[in-house]
């Protein structure tokens, strides 16, 4: 018997109340999920090179969202990225050369949109050059 792999997503938010959320809907869904309050714990942990997906928000302490996308393509060009945020203004991931599926989600979100978008992510991800 084969056991299936179960794509990983990364969530770094500094709200508690969004990760434990994030956390609930992401593992009922069948994901493994990891858990990040900052840019800066996310990328000391070594974890960005095995995630399938990041979900950032943008309005991060000490390094935002944005700031970390930058890392993100420069590290893995490859990885899918949504972005979430409470700034209305903010209606599009940058564009990057090479740079993999991104898109933005606007505080509150739908949580079934979200996790579509989760899934198609994994899947450029997957697809991709990570």
């Amino acid at each position: 018997m084969t056991e299936q792999v179960r794509s990983i997503v990364a969530v770094v938010d500094d709200d508690p109340t969004i990760l434990e959320s994030l956390e609930s809907l992401l593992e009922a869904a069948g994901y493994g999920v990891l858990l990040f309050k900052s840019a800066i714990a996310l990328l000391e942990s070594g974890s960005l090179g095995s995630i399938d997906c990041l979900i950032s928000d943008v309005g991060l302490p000490a390094m935002d969202g944005l700031q970390l996308l930058r890392i993100v393509v420069a590290t893995r060009p490859g990885l899918a990225v949504l972005l979430i945020t409470g700034d209305r203004c903010l209606t599009a991931a940058p564009a990057a050369p090479h740079s993999a599926y991104r898109r933005v989600f606007h505080k509150p979100f739908d949580g079934h949109r979200l996790l579509a978008a989760v899934s198609e992510a994994v899947q450029a991800t997957r697809n991709g050059s990570s």
